[in-house]
């Protein structure tokens, strides 16, 4: 339980739920060389299995570069539940078990909310498309809040307004606006190399 669900508990302070937010998973393993086509037959069957759990957003294989041998496999999922279904499976603890023999070591990294917005894709398209979908976003909203709230806090101080502006851009755009502009505009973001 987060500490301010935790403080609402405490208080008795009744509110609308929070919602979910998509949690992204990390797992880097640094193969052995011998074992370099086995491991890229293995990842390629669990990114399918892991592909078709519910909940999930997407899974990857992200190969290394000329001088390394470590790969990550990224893993995408709607909120914490589905997450834990997948990491709880026993399809997750068989396909690991069939790994261990094939890795030296391994790190798991996870990211969620505003941590998955400053964090780079999975399949990284051209750096310049993110940033103008971002500025049309803040555009939007800042426009909106302009037009819309501010004139009824024209009575604040300069400090109280510009504090009730940053805080809005940051929550629509961090939880509502990007997630939503980056599914419907995937595959401008990261088009296909083929």
């Amino acid at each position: 339980m987060s500490v301010p669900l935790r403080l609402r508990a405490r208080f008795g302070a009744d509110g609308p739920a929070l919602a979910a937010e998509p949690v992204t998973v990390t797992v880097a393993r640094v193969v052995r060389p011998d074992q370099r086509e086995a491991f890229e037959r293995w990842a390629e069957d669990v990114l399918e299995v892991a592909s078709g759990f519910p909940g999930n957003l997407g899974a990857s294989l992200l190969h290394p570069g000329p001088d390394s041998s470590e790969y990550h496999l990224v893993y995408r999922f709607v909120d914490d539940d589905s997450l834990a279904a997948w990491e709880r499976s026993s399809e997750r603890r068989s396909a690991l078990a069939h790994v261990q023999p094939m890795v030296d070591d391994e790190r798991y990294a996870r990211v969620s909310g505003l941590e998955s917005f400053f964090t780079r894709s999975a399949q990284p398209g051209p750096r310049w498309r993110m940033t103008a979908l971002t500025i049309a976003a803040v555009f939007a909203i800042t426009s909106v809040l302009q037009q819309v709230v501010m004139p009824h806090l024209a009575g604040w101080p300069l400090e109280a307004r510009l504090l009730v502006s940053a805080v809005v851009v940051v929550l629509l755009l961090g939880h509502v606006v990007m997630p939503a502009l980056t599914r419907l505009f995937a595959g401008w973001l990261h088009p296909s190399r083929d």
